[in-house]
């Protein structure tokens, strides 16, 4: 019976895995977060949001995609983007694990109070697409002289 915890040839960790397959296959995948600051599994498209004193950069790693079928906004702080990723799959395909995303999705990203809705940059190059909020002039940090 403790043969099999103390072999680490991977028929313990194969039995593991197995048993998680068997649980998202009963309960469906889990839903929460992987780490204190992921999103939940299957989130799609995945996205980075960096800050400098000038701008609030978001990168959105949407590989595949069509950039001119993206639907992009911001409203009230709010950047939506919308769009459907379509994956060929043949018909007759059986899969043993299946991770690649499917289907509609829409993400809001919530952005700081000081960006300014009108100076907005989007470029879609090599698969991520980079949005570009520059900050109100007003709220930039500025060099006061001191005389």
């Amino acid at each position: 019976m403790f043969g099999r915890l103390t072999n680490f040839e991977g028929s313990l960790f194969d039995d593991l895995r197995r048993v998680q397959q068997d649980m998202d296959e009963m309960f469906g995948p889990r839903t929460w977060p992987a780490g204190i600051r992921s999103v939940a599994r299957g989130t799609y498209p995945p996205i980075n949001v960096g800050a400098t004193g000038d701008c609030v950069d978001v990168y959105v790693f949407a590989a595949g995609l069509d950039p001119k079928a993206l639907d992009l906004s911001i409203q009230q702080n709010l950047l939506t983007l919308a769009g459907e990723r379509k994956v060929e799959v043949p018909e007759n395909a059986e899969h043993y694990r299946r991770e690649r995303f499917s289907g509609s999705f829409r993400r809001v990203i919530s952005l700081p109070d000081d960006v300014d809705p009108d100076k907005v940059n989007a470029q879609y190059v090599n698969g991520v697409l980079r949005i570009s909020v520059q900050r109100r002039e007003a709220s930039r940090p500025r060099q006061i002289e001191v005389k």
